[in-house]
């Protein structure tokens, strides 16, 4: 009777955790570039307590074994790095990568974090820098007095200024791109950084070594589907009150034997 009490209480846990990450999915639906996720689950430690094939006989063997499992975990998260749609906003620093890869942006530890956000604007500097102030890695500078920007989908960046014949190339924007992206680490600030499962960027311009063009004057909204999360939020509950009565049925049974013994 406690192992069954263990095994629900597992279920709880398992669930609950879940329900968790269905609420950050929820509460993002509205978040530039934001990536889904999925919790993944795995069984745990089975208990043994006769294996197929033991002998029963001189002339049979068992065809099934006795194996009891002891209950259920969340065993990780996993980003769904499926492409959101694509929202016109007629910004000249709003950009979206139309195919995989991220931005690349420098924070305030001088590490590289990685975006799929590209709602960009410019600090006092003229520095091409994201909501938080943080700047686009390579740097790029607009002249205080351009007139106009133009991102090309390869990540050419060209500038008007008054007096000009031409536009002049003031940088190019870069991206980067992961052998596996599900093993990026999940910072905050819609920011990703590399790990050892991801492997090492791959960086280069829009359009090569696999990443996606870049579309200026737009941006990728979040990928959640809300109603699919609402249904995934529904199955939840249910499984969740299901653990609950089991707790209940084996609690009931405990006193019975406990009144009539």
């Amino acid at each position: 009777m406690p192992d069954a009490l263990h095994v629900a209480k597992t279920g709880l846990n398992a669930q609950q955790q879940r329900m968790s990450v269905i609420s950050n999915n929820l509460a993002n639906v509205n978040t530039v570039g934001f990536k889904r996720d999925r919790a993944n689950f795995e069984t745990l430690l089975y208990q043994n307590y006769r294996d197929a094939g033991t002998q029963t006989s001189q002339t049979s063997t068992s065809p099934t074994g006795l194996s009891i499992g002891t209950g259920v975990r969340i065993v990780s998260t996993e980003k769904l790095y499926n492409q959101g749609n694509i929202i016109n906003t007629e910004n000249s620093l709003d950009m979206t990568i139309d195919g995989p890869g991220f931005f690349q942006v420098m924070t305030p530890g001088s590490q590289i974090a990685y975006t799929r956000a590209g709602n960009f604007t410019k600090n006092a500097d003229g520095n091409i820098v994201t909501s938080s102030g943080y700047p686009l890695e390579p740097a790029i500078k607009i002249p205080p007095n351009a007139t106009s920007i133009a991102i090309s989908k390869d990540g050419i960046v060209s500038v008007t200024v008054p007096g000009a014949t031409k536009a002049e190339n003031v940088g190019t924007i870069e991206v980067a791109t992961f052998a596996n992206f599900s093993g990026l680490k999940p910072v905050g600030e819609s920011f990703l950084t590399a790990t050892a499962s991801s492997g090492d960027p791959i960086v280069g311009a829009p359009g090569t070594n696999g990443t996606g063009k870049l579309m200026q004057g737009s941006l990728e909204s979040s990928n959640v589907n809300v109603v699919e999360e609402l249904v995934s939020m529904i199955e939840t509950q249910r499984a969740y009150e299901v653990n609950s009565k089991a707790i209940a049925a084996v609690d009931g049974m405990q006193k019975y034997l406990t009144n009539n013994t």
